[in-house]
Order: structure tokens, then sequence, then C-alpha cells
């Protein structure tokens, strides 16, 4: 969807809300919908949310990684293999 043809007031939304889900899903994008003349929400499809919460997932990774290099919670690449390799070889010796 444009973005001059995504903002919709509740009552269009009320009126086609079929057409615009069937939309959403084709087209894949967000619809602002008013209310009073105001943003209240967004109506988004499937895909597009779930893209949204897999970004927001890795700039915490990216945001926590930061932090602790900041911090100086940090290993040497060979260390941090090294260590891999003793716990994937401890795994491969556990008895089940």
């Amino acid at each position: 969807m444009k973005l001059s043809t995504s903002v919709k007031p509740i009552s269009y939304l009320k009126a086609h809300a079929s057409r615009l889900i069937r939309e959403l899903s084709t087209h894949q994008g967000t619809l602002v919908v008013t209310h009073n003349g105001q943003a209240k929400a967004i109506l988004q499809d499937i895909h597009t949310f779930e893209k949204t919460q897999e970004t927001l997932a890795l700039l915490k990774i990216l945001t926590r990684s930061q932090q602790n290099g900041r911090r100086g919670k940090v290993k040497a690449l060979d260390a941090a293999f090294s260590s891999l390799d003793k716990r994937i070889q401890a795994f491969k010796n556990e008895k089940v």
C-alpha cells in the first residue's frame, strides 16, 4: 500500500474490513487507522508484523552485545571457539 492511501478513518475500516485485510495480505503493508482525525492504531499483515518483530529482536541482541562490550564482558574469538568445542565434546560424551 502506498503511504497516501494507507491512512483510513475507523469508519472506513468498519465498512470495508474484509477488503482492507485482503489488500494487506496481498500487498503486505501497514494501515494507519484514525479516530477523530488522530492516528490511533496500526493494522498490518502478518508477514510485515513478523518481520518487524524479528528486526526488533535482532536490534535487542545487538544492543546487549554493545553493552557487554562496553562492560568488558567479552571473550577473544579463539577462547570462544575453544569453550564451544569443550561444551560440544561434553555434550557428545553424555550418556542418555
